[in-house]
């Protein structure tokens, strides 16, 4: 009885030292926290685990020393390998807890609510990755060590070592898939093809990244539908990433109209529609014919804005607006069929426009136009206008077109 009853006193003596030493070590570190966030995230998220750890390493302590070394019953052996196992379990609770306040500390620093978080959502995304990562390592290890505290199972070490390249083999095989998912997501992650945040365009859906993981993606579709997908999908198959180097993006909005379509005014028309909403970041405004066949005018519509939820409301303003000033304003533009009836051979003008009429003694063919002259002037004059070119007139648009020139053919020699 005494000596179970010293091994209680030690024990409970030895947790109550540990809790007290804890307590002290928890407020100091919240005092200092005041001037540091790497104190201060330790002083909320470890504070439990470090509390754990040490009352059940003083325990352990406490019921060792209190049998001495080697000495005891075996229900005290048995208690001091559980003891043990407890300490093995709490620690990586510990390390685990200090790697996740140094990872969040590191994230603490980049800011995702900024219009420019490309770079705050890249350290983001690897830094979960390797969160991940971390945390089943740690895991492994402390179950593997745990199981080594077994007698049986270090008798049994040396076999499974022996046989270790049969097995991984026959693993490989089994788990060839989930291996490739898993080098998929450290690719993603360390890659920046994909981050967080993201948005994207997969399998004809439109979100953006909502998660990223080893083994799966999940995307938030625009209706609030999540898309999983496995990580190999983006290593593997190719997909829209709307905001690989910026958010602001350009978008289009096509109109099929009659031949008698007034461009200009229409195009007039849409640059005093996006001036006039803040939708519009202020790059791009462009109308172009890009298709005059089959009895039709295709006209594109090209706006930008500075994230892709505005360019959807964006096209959706232009189409809405475009399709009522049609229909109020020009209504001989809406798409028309035309029948044509009567000999075919006749020639007949266009309905309201009078035939081009050479007059006698001019030839029809066309002539050069010499600097200075009136044909140069009336050439100039129908320059189209910046907000007909995508490729040129203005900074972005002269930029862009720099973006699709190849390198410069270099002069031939001339002859001597």
């Amino acid at each position: 009885m005494d000596s179970y009853l010293w091994t209680v006193i030690a024990t409970v003596g030895a947790a109550l030292l540990a809790l007290v030493v804890v307590e002290v070590v928890h407020r100091t570190v919240r005092r200092l926290g005041r001037r540091s966030v790497l104190l201060s995230e330790l002083s909320e998220h470890s504070h439990r685990p470090f509390q754990v750890a040490a009352t059940v390493l003083a325990i352990q302590f406490g019921v060792r020393f209190s049998t001495g070394y080697g000495i005891g019953t075996p229900w005290r052996r048995t208690l001091l390998h559980l003891l043990v196992l407890a300490v093995i379990a709490a620690i990586a609770w510990l390390v685990a807890s200090f790697l996740l306040v140094s990872e969040d500390t590191a994230l603490a620093r980049f800011r995702t609510d900024v219009p420019d978080n490309r770079q705050a959502r890249r350290i983001k995304t690897q830094v979960v990755m390797l969160r991940r990562v971390t945390i089943a390592v740690i895991v492994v290890l402390a179950v593997g060590v745990m199981l080594m505290t077994f007698p049986s199972v270090r008798g049994v070490g040396a076999s499974m070592l022996a046989s270790a390249g049969v097995i991984g083999v026959v693993a490989a095989l089994a788990a060839q898939s989930v291996l490739g998912n898993v080098i998929a997501g450290l690719q993603l992650a360390f890659s920046d093809a994909v981050r967080l945040d993201d948005v994207v365009v997969v399998e004809g859906e439109w979100g953006r990244i909502e998660e990223l993981t080893l083994s799966y993606v999940v995307v938030q579709i625009w209706d609030d539908r999540r898309l999983i997908l496995p990580t190999s999908y983006f290593t593997t198959k190719p997909f829209q990433n709307w905001t690989r180097t910026r958010a602001a993006v350009l978008g289009t909005a096509e109109f099929e109209v009659d031949w008698s379509v007034p461009v200009q005014a229409m195009r007039e028309e849409l640059r005093r529609l996006v001036e006039g909403t803040e939708l519009w970041d202020g790059r791009t405004c462009v109308l172009q014919v890009t298709d005059a066949v089959g009895g039709m005018v295709r006209l594109r519509a090209l706006v930008s804005a500075a994230d892709a939820p505005k360019l959807w409301d964006l096209r959706c303003l232009v189409r809405e607006h475009l399709v009522g000033w049609l229909r109020d304003q020009r209504p001989t533009a809406l798409p028309r069929l035309r029948t044509e009836i009567g000999d075919a051979s006749g020639r007949l003008p266009w309905p309201g426009a009078e035939p081009r009429r050479t007059a006698p003694g001019r030839s029809t063919e066309p002539h050069r136009t010499v600097p200075g002259r009136p044909a140069e002037r009336r050439a100039a004059e129908h320059e189209p206008p910046d907000d007909a070119r995508l490729f040129g007139g203005t900074g972005d648009g002269e930029a862009r077109s720099s973006a699709f020139v190849g390198p410069d053919e270099p002069a031939e020699a001339s002859p001597r």
